[in-house]
C-alpha cells in the first residue's frame, strides 16, 4: 500500500479516477434536471421544448380570441334579454268583490328599458288581456295606475342591478 502512495503516477490515476466518477455523477444529475425541464415527451433539447410551449401558446391565444368574440356576442344578446320583471296584483272591481286580486299588471324590461307590459283584468264572466310596448322605460300608450306601478318598480329593479 505504501508503494502505491509513494508512486506519483498511481496517485495521479486515483485522483483522476475519483474526478471522473464525480464528473459522471454531476453529468447524470444535470441530465435528470434537463429531462424534468423539457416539457414534451419527445423533446431532446431545449429548442424542441420551447417550440412545443410556443405552439401551445399560439393555441391558447387563438382560443382566447374565440372566447372574447363569443363573450361579446353573449353580452350583446344579454342586453336584449329580460333583465327586470315586476308584477302588481289588484282588484279592478273594488266595491263589488267580483274577482278578488286575480287581475295583474306585469312589466318585462331589458337592460335598455325596452320591453312590454302585460296586464289582465279578471272577472267571473270573462278575462281581458292587454299588452303595451315599452321603449326606453316609457310607453306611448296610456297606462293604468297598476301598469304604471309595475313599470316604475321594474325600472327601479334595473337601476339596482346596474349598480351591483
Amino acid at each position: 500500500m505504501s508503494s502505491i502512495l509513494s508512486n506519483p503516477l498511481a496517485i495521479s490515476v486515483i485522483i483522476l479516477g475519483i474526478l471522473v466518477i464525480v464528473l459522471f455523477v454531476m453529468v447524470f444529475m444535470m441530465q435528470a434536471k434537463l429531462r424534468r425541464f423539457l416539457v414534451d415527451v419527445d423533446s431532446d433539447s431545449i429548442t424542441d421544448s420551447l417550440s412545443f410551449v410556443g405552439d401551445g401558446l399560439k393555441e391558447l391565444q387563438g382560443f382566447r380570441s374565440e372566447i372574447e368574440a363569443y363573450l361579446k356576442s353573449v353580452e350583446k344578446r344579454l342586453r336584449k334579454s329580460v333583465q327586470s320583471v315586476h308584477t302588481v296584483r289588484f282588484n279592478p272591481f273594488k266595491g263589488t268583490g267580483g274577482g278578488g286580486n286575480q287581475s295583474f299588471a306585469t312589466a318585462f324590461l331589458n337592460e335598455e328599458g325596452d320591453g312590454v307590459i302585460v296586464s289582465s283584468l279578471y272577472s267571473r264572466d270573462h278575462v281581458s288581456i292587454f299588452a303595451k310596448p315599452v321603449k326606453e322605460n316609457k310607453s306611448e300608450h296610456g297606462l293604468s295606475e297598476e301598469e304604471n306601478e309595475a313599470l316604475e318598480n321594474a325600472v327601479v329593479n334595473l337601476k339596482v342591478r346596474s349598480e351591483e
